[in-house]
């Protein structure tokens, strides 16, 4: 990241010099895998709390907790129409539910409800449980892991794939597409691995509308708006986005929670002598990993704490700053268990609020009681570093891990 100011002729009329910022949400220097500490350099004295950036098309960044938050939940002047940059990165057709705005949004959201319920996540977490338990005995005897590969991708995608009843086999084609989606390394890379899975989901829809069962997939070609049932044409979108979410999300936070465990003994040994500080310990990693980077389309001319915000402008919305802002918490970087329940954006807010997150949730927990009771001592392999990725979700995508066999 740098604060200097790029050519003239790339920032619009109604952007002023002081608040252009040369900065590259995909593109942020990371160092020894800490990627949020690197983002908290947008709190640096002198950078804007909102500033326009020209790089990936030209768009705003919100850094502070409080716009973040709002801008979320304020659905009226920021549409989900555009959610990444730069804007022809935007799928041409819609994906339901996340790209549509209230109430359009809420009809395709509500589907969705029943599979993540309270009631549905319960049956899913003592899979869970068991995938995890046979996971780390896996490769316990090994004295180490590499923990992205090895568990965070088998984990939390093994229930998803669960839940839509694809095939174990397509995992690693499906993980490789999504990866391309959220941090592709080139247009073409992206462009091909949308339509792969897009006709990947397509055919799944087909799949289901012909031979339907009790999968999440199978469920929604059932389901109905305003009436009349979804078409195929609407559904292959739909789960389109539930793939690329279900792949990515939850496998890329608990790489961020095992590196930081990795390097804090002390954070491991309260959760080992206190286990009932671990749902409190979800929460807190919660607030301080977070992976989603999501943006927002100006709906009209606005005047928003003194910045004129024009209509068709992007804004990026860091979840990881609203968690990181001393603003909104004390000494935001430490990791604190005892921390009373935060209020923050990991999962986004108002009507775009993740749907799965007590499943993301559950998981985690699972993730943190199981690892600790077999492997309670780990650190990162010597002479490795934790590779990260940032993109529209940030990942680890390589953690050496080692301990000692008892």
């Amino acid at each position: 990241m740098t604060t200097a100011t790029p050519l003239t002729d790339t920032i619009p009329p109604h952007v002023p010099a002081a608040l252009v910022v040369d900065f590259d949400i995909y593109n942020v220097a990371v160092e020894d895998g800490d990627y949020h500490a690197a983002l908290k350099r947008l709190h640096d004295p002198g950078v804007p709390d909102i500033f326009w950036t020209p790089r990936n098309g030209g768009h705003w960044v919100a850094t502070r907790g409080e716009d973040i938050y709002h801008i979320f939940k304020d659905s009226e002047h920021f549409s989900s129409r555009q959610l990444v940059v730069p804007r022809h990165r935007n799928p041409a057709v819609p994906l339901p539910p996340i790209m549509l705005d209230p109430p359009e949004q809420a009809k395709y959201r509500s589907l969705f409800a029943p599979a993540l319920s309270p009631k549905a996540v319960a049956p899913l977490g003592v899979g869970a449980r068991a995938l995890a338990i046979e996971l780390i005995e896996g490769f316990y005897a090994k004295g180490e892991c590499e923990f992205v590969g090895e568990f965070a991708q088998h984990l939390p995608i093994g229930i998803f794939m669960k839940m839509v009843d694809v095939p174990t086999s397509d995992r690693d084609q499906l993980l490789h597409w999504a990866d391309q989606q959220v941090r592709p390394t080139s247009e073409h890379e992206r462009e091909q691995s949308f339509h792969s899975l897009f006709a990947y989901a397509a055919q799944k829809v087909a799949e289901r509308q012909a031979h339907p069962g009790d999968d999440l997939i199978s469920q929604l070609t059932r389901a109905q708006v305003d009436g009349a049932p979804i078409t195929a044409e609407a559904l292959a979108p739909m789960i389109f986005l539930l793939l690329v979410g279900g792949l990515d999300t939850v496998a890329s936070a608990m790489g961020f929670a095992a590196r930081f465990l990795a390097t804090s003994p002390a954070h491991r040994r309260e959760l080992i002598d206190h286990p009932e500080r671990i749902p409190g310990a979800v929460e807190e990693l919660l607030r301080r990993f977070p992976v989603v980077n999501q943006g927002r389309l100006v709906v009209s001319d606005m005047d928003y704490k003194g910045v004129a915000l024009r209509a068709g402008d992007q804004i990026i919305l860091p979840t990881s700053l609203h968690g990181l802002d001393e603003r909104k918490f004390e000494d935001p970087l430490r990791v604190d268990f005892s921390r009373p329940t935060p209020i923050h954006s990991t999962f986004g807010n108002g009507a775009h609020r993740c749907p799965g997150s007590l499943l993301a949730r559950t998981e985690l927990k699972i993730f943190l009681e199981e690892w600790l009771k077999r492997i309670p001592d780990f650190r990162i392999k010597p002479g490795t570093t934790p590779e990260v990725r940032a993109g529209v979700n940030a990942t680890i995508f390589s953690l050496q891990l080692v301990w000692e066999v008892r």
